[in-house]
This record gives C-alpha cells, structure tokens and sequence, in this order.
C-alpha cells in the first residue's frame, strides 16, 4: 500500500463517526488487515443478494445505494460518502448483501473480510462494539427515510433527505449532496418537476444553491426549519 494511499485511509478511518472514541490503534488495524481497492465510474461495488460477508469502508468518492423494488426496479435509497460503511458481518447479522452499491465517481473502498475482522478482535475486542456502533444509525436513517414518506409533503420531505444526506457525510460549513434531481425525487417518491420546483424556490431563499449532479446547502439552519414545518 503507497504511503500516500495509506495516510488517505487513515485520516478516514479516525474521523469517522463509528470510529470516534476507540483508541487510533483500531484504526491502524483495520487498516492493516484491510485491503484498498478502486472501483470506476457505474462500477457496482456490490449487488444485492451477494453472499459475500464483511465491510467496505469508503475512503475516497461517492456511492448511491440501490434496493429492489416491485416491477424489477431498482430504487435509491441513500448515499455514501467518505467514512460511510457497506456490507454487514455475519457473526451480528446474516445472510446476503441488503444492498447494491454503484459507484457515482471513482472511488477508493477499504475492504475488510470476515476473517480479517478476526484477526483485528484479537487485539481490539472493540471492533464489534464499533460495528454495532455504525449499524444503528444506518437502521435509524432508513427508517427515518420512510417516516419522512409517508409523513411530510413534498416541500419537507425534500429539505429532510438533503440534511439527512449531508448529516452522513463528512462536517461542513455548506455541506454538498452529490445526487441529481431525478434520483433525489426518486429517493423521496416524488417526481422531478416537483423536487425542480422545491428546489428553485429554497435556491431563491438563499438556502440552497443547485449545480449539475450536487446541491450545496447554503444555510443548514434555515432548511433544517423547513425539514421541521
């Protein structure tokens, strides 16, 4: 592993939220027992149903995530940006891969096996108490996701996601969600006149400011006041 690559990870691994309060050793070893790998553009990193256990942490880009819906469609259902964890272990939890994760740009990805979990327990038992650390607010966030549709008109539902999107990525002064207005609607269950719409008015208020593929979110406060009616 280039040191260059290694430091990238690294300076990852400590700054995420899982991470936070376990000694840096934990991150220096999954490090250690993981492995890097690069994935291209609309390169699907894993696909729903594989039965392949352990994590991918994300060190560098961008992911959608992806679940089946009826009518064979695939719908999105959240993002995943540095620090962010995909896969499950399947000494918590078992069975396959819950979702398909495509890459939105090239990304970086520590991937960290069943067994290479193992080895990382030896030294820091911690690690299990880490991962559970992570799989509760994933829990929490989908089931926020379908609260907020079934709950919240359009208006809210859009200002929710985004700071929801923005909250799982790294802290920011103006937060950037790297997502499109036709997956956004997608996400919410809405089309995308409506988000178009939504998103034009809160961009006039100076709340947001709209680019190709990404929203920056100018003023968290006053959208997280539309988010909360």
């Amino acid at each position: 592993m280039k040191i260059k690559d290694r430091n990238l990870a690294l300076g990852v691994l400590k700054r995420a939220n899982w991470l936070k309060g376990y000694p840096a050793e934990l991150a220096e070893r999954l490090l250690h027992e993981g492995r890097l790998v690069r994935f291209g553009a609309g390169e699907w990193a894993q696909s729903e149903g594989d039965d392949r256990s352990g994590l991918y942490v994300v060190i560098e880009g961008v992911l959608h995530t992806y679940c089946s819906a009826p009518g064979d469609r695939l719908v999105m259902i959240g993002l995943a940006e540095a620090g962010a964890v995909l896969g499950h272990a399947t000494r918590f939890s078992g069975g396959p891969r819950l979702v398909t994760a495509v890459c939105v740009e090239p990304c970086v990805l520590l991937e960290i096996s069943e067994a290479a979990l193992e080895r990382v327990a030896q030294s820091q038992p911690d690690i299990w108490r880490a991962i559970a650390d992570f799989t509760y607010p994933n829990m929490r966030s989908v089931l926020r996701l379908a609260a907020d549709v079934v709950s919240l008109p359009p208006r809210q539902r859009i200002a929710a996601r985004l700071l929801a999107a923005a909250d799982a990525g790294e802290p920011a002064e103006h937060p950037i969600v790297r997502i499109s207005q036709e997956l956004l609607g997608e996400m919410i269950g809405v089309t995308r006149k409506t988000v178009n719409l939504h998103l034009s008015r809160l961009e006039r208020d100076g709340l947001l400011r709209l680019g190709y593929g990404r929203i920056e979110i100018s003023d968290p406060e006053r959208l997280r006041a539309v988010a909360n009616g």
